[in-house]
């Protein structure tokens, strides 16, 4: 049984007249029979990735209050974010590979009643190796989710709508930086470090009854519907490359931004906190510009929002020493990268050479890694040569990225696909 959609969401979702009928049982005319329904199944994903990237920044933002409750050093509390990262990059592909047969919503439910309840064991953990586990438990979790939510989105709707779908869950990527990790923040510093667990548990029960309820028993990956447009091997290849170099970068500048906007922009601590909201709401604008992209001008959702952030990054290392500039360009960072990894998603669909589910849980593990890349070389620079090196050595590999991404943005001849 199906709720009849109103005429406006069936258009937005669809992108095809009203009326236009499909075969039923099928996800797409799920959608045009459903469109309703469709849509609040697509917010109740959108809340799950808030839910998601809020819980893996949260000791960043709760590291003096977790270290004092839990009396453990703040590297120890620095380590839960390095720890998560890690499982998140070894747990993609085989929790993806182990659960390929199974329907979808299924997964989807499963992954999220195991986020619900490692987050209340998080609030509850009565020391740090018992959060260290729980925290673990919800990083494999999120691993998983990484690898279905994409495909899932976008069998919601038509081929033609398949940007704006994947862009309304990545919404809440941006949205958990500009609202979701603030709020946790503010309120783990005014109520203690284990309420912002039990408010995040509290979302992700909220999208998994919105889940279990809406969304449609879709079919596993090993089925048609888990398979890309036009699989081309040597271009899924080169976006799996494009994306890591492309998140190294960034986090090489984003990681330690701070001490950039200190040593070279020479602004007080109290901007941190409005520039980082400027980036955050860049990135929200981001996301809607990648569906826009996707849907009008596909070969060029890569390379565009790369662009913009090798310009962003370059421009930093010319003009980072004016404050008005440096804002400016930092809010160009955070739209980059939110349009980058809005994109990945339809890229994916288009060109997987196998199991989409699979190509979604790599294109998972090539992010994680560049951002534990940046960080990593990131810290490296800043103790070698200063906060300035970090843009400029980011940059240069923004650059890399895109004259690859242009490479990727031709079809293969001649390519079989699978």
């Amino acid at each position: 049984m199906t709720i009849t959609g109103n005429r406006e969401v069936h258009a937005t979702l669809t992108g095809e007249p009203v009326g236009t009928t499909s075969p039923a049982g099928t996800s797409a005319g799920y959608v045009r029979r459903g469109s309703l329904r469709a849509a609040l199944a697509l917010a109740a994903l959108a809340l799950a990735a808030l839910a998601y990237v809020t819980t893996e920044s949260l000791p960043i933002g709760l590291l003096l209050p977790m270290s004092k409750g839990l009396r453990a050093h703040e590297t120890a509390i620095g380590f839960l974010v390095t720890a998560y990262g890690a499982v998140v990059v070894v747990a993609s592909v085989p929790l993806t590979l182990l659960t390929q047969r199974l329907p979808r919503r299924l997964v989807l439910c499963c992954v999220l009643a195991v986020f619900v309840l490692a987050s209340l064991a998080s609030a509850a953990a009565p020391t740090y190796g018992v959060l260290l586990g729980t925290r673990l438990v919800t990083a494999s979790s999120q691993a998983l989710f990484w690898a279905l939510v994409v495909p899932t989105a976008a069998g919601l709707g038509s081929p033609a709508a398949r940007g704006r779908a994947v862009a309304i869950v990545f919404a809440g990527v941006s949205l958990a930086n500009v609202v979701g990790v603030p709020g946790a923040t503010w309120l783990g510093q005014v109520a203690g470090w284990r309420l912002p667990f039990v408010a995040i548990a509290a979302l992700a029960l909220l999208a998994l009854l919105t889940t279990a309820t809406l969304l449609p028993t879709g079919a596993s990956g090993k089925t048609g519907a888990g398979r890309a447009e036009s699989p081309d091997r040597r271009r899924y290849h080169l976006v799996v490359v494009v994306t890591a170099l492309a998140t190294t970068s960034a986090f090489i500048a984003y990681t330690y931004l701070v001490p950039f906007l200190a040593e070279v922009a020479h602004m007080a601590g109290a901007a941190v906190g409005p520039v980082l909201l400027a980036r955050g709401v860049a990135g929200v604008l981001g996301v809607g510009a990648a569906g826009l992209l996707v849907e009008r001008r596909p070969r060029s959702a890569l390379t565009v929002p790369i662009t913009c952030q090798a310009v962003a990054l370059i421009g930093l290392f010319a003009l980072g020493q004016n404050a008005v500039f440096t804002v400016g360009l930092v809010g160009l960072t955070g739209f980059a990268f939110a349009a980058l990894t809005a994109a990945l998603g339809s890229r994916v669909m288009e060109v997987a050479p196998g199991s989409v589910d699979l190509a979604a849980a790599a294109i998972s593990t090539a992010v994680n890694v560049g951002i534990s890349a940046g960080a990593l070389g990131g810290g490296v620079l800043l103790a070698a040569a200063g906060a300035r090196s970090t843009v400029v050595v980011a940059g240069v590999l923004s650059v890399a990225a895109v004259a690859l991404a242009l490479r990727e943005r031709a079809p293969s001849p001649g390519t079989p696909g699978l």
